[in-house]
């Protein structure tokens, strides 16, 4: 019973149906499933819903539909999560960088590791340099994680570090990547910490960057 509760909880949040998810998950804490299940449920669904837009097999609003869908649910069961103590002090600043203007991807990501039971601050699209650190001094951030989906932008990750090092906090925030206009040889030109290649390489990128 407890399985079938938790896979449909998985499938609502796919097709992006906001109220069944949030059922189901109010249904779920009633029957006292783990919260830790329903969330790694949270997970599969967004990785389904993050390998469906890379294959073209989901469009814009399916995605849209579907990160509402869990936040929904996420609402549910966050009052009962117990969070690992390694993320109880991470926080992540999330957000496209300057001149890029699509922030789907980004929207899996930052979705995928607030299920995860991370903080996330979420800065949307176009985002300057300067405001990426600016907002993570405020928040007491340990990770920038920015979005790059356009190539002629990717210049702007040396404005990043640059505003880091004159603040000496290079050592302080950490900076993970992720995007189609960035590799892993991006990473490694700009001296940056991490390079993702999808939402879940992101969780587990963060996880160890936060160990």
């Amino acid at each position: 019973m407890n399985k079938k509760i938790l896979e449909e909880l998985k499938d609502a949040v796919v097709v992006g149906d906001v109220k069944k998810a949030k059922r189901l998950a109010e249904h779920a804490i009633d029957k006292g499933i783990p919260v830790k299940a329903a969330l790694d449920m949270l997970i599969k669904a967004m990785k389904t819903v993050d390998e469906g837009y890379k294959k073209r097999e989901y469009f814009v609003i399916d995605v849209a539909s579907s990160a509402s869908a869990m936040q929904e649910a996420f609402k549910v069961l966050k009052p009962y999560l117990e969070v690992e103590p390694a993320m109880e002090k991470g926080k992540i600043i999330i957000g496209s960088l300057k001149g890029n203007i699509q922030g789907l991807g980004k929207d899996i990501v930052a979705a995928t590791l607030q299920s995860a039971g991370f903080q996330v601050v979420n800065l949307g699209i176009d985002v300057y340099p300067k405001d990426f650190v600016e907002t993570a001094v405020r928040e007491k951030a340990q990770i920038i994680a920015i979005s790059i989906s356009m190539e002629e932008t990717v210049q702007y990750l040396k404005d990043v570090v640059d505003i880091l090092k004159k603040e000496n906090l290079r050592s302080k925030i950490k900076v993970i990547i992720g995007g189609n206009a960035v590799s892993r040889k991006t990473c490694s030109d700009y001296e940056l910490d991490a390079f993702a290649a999808d939402a879940q390489d992101c969780l587990e990128k963060i996880k160890a960057l936060l160990s």
